[in-house]
C-alpha cells in the first residue's frame, strides 16, 4: 500500500509495535500487538490506543483523530514486518466491534488488489472459512503471507 505511514517502533521479537497518531485531537498513542493463540502458529492482531497508564490496549476507544487511513496503513505495515519474521503465520483479527469488523472488511475491500498480491486472505462467515470476497460481512478474518 502506497500510503502514507507514522513511524513504527517494535520490540525485538516483532510482536509488539508502537505509532503515535497525529490529527486534529493531538497526538495519540497506538498499540499494536501480535498474541499467539490455543492453535499452533496462528497469532492473534491486538490493536487501539495505548492506556498511558497501565500500558495496555484500549480497543474500545473512539480516537476519531482524522486520520483512520494512515492509521490502518501504518497498523498493515506491522503485518508486513511480522510476516516478514514470521513467514507461516496466520494472523487472526476481527473488530472489538460489529462496526469496527466493518471498518476493517471495508479497509481490505479497498485496497484488496494490492493486499492479495502479498496475502491470502480468508473471513469466518457463521464459523465458516472462505476466500475472501467483496460486498460480504465477515465476523473475523485470517491472513497469511504469500510464499511464492
Amino acid at each position: 500500500m502506497k500510503l502514507p505511514k507514522y513511524p513504527l517502533a517494535s520490540s525485538d521479537t516483532l510482536m509488539t509495535f508502537e505509532f503515535i497518531s497525529e490529527g486534529q485531537k493531538g497526538p495519540i498513542y497506538k498499540l499494536v500487538k501480535y498474541q499467539p493463540t490455543n492453535l499452533k502458529g496462528v497469532y492473534n492482531l491486538a490493536f487501539g490506543d495505548k492506556n498511558l497508564d497501565t500500558g495496555e490496549i484500549d480497543d474500545l476507544v473512539i480516537s476519531n483523530n482524522g486520520d483512520s487511513e494512515k492509521v490502518l496503513a501504518t497498523v498493515v505495515a506491522t503485518v508486513y514486518a511480522f510476516t516478514d519474521k514470521y513467514p507461516d503465520a496466520w494472523i487472526y483479527a476481527t473488530g472489538s466491534t460489529k462496526t469496527r469488523t466493518r471498518l476493517y472488511r471495508m479497509g481490505i475491500t479497498k485496497f484488496h488488489s494490492e493486499v492479495t498480491n502479498d496475502f491470502e486472505i480468508v473471513g469466518e462467515r457463521n464459523g465458516d472459512w472462505e476466500t475472501f470476497r467483496k460486498n460480504i460481512e465477515y465476523e473475523s478474518f485470517l491472513v497469511r503471507r504469500k510464499n511464492d
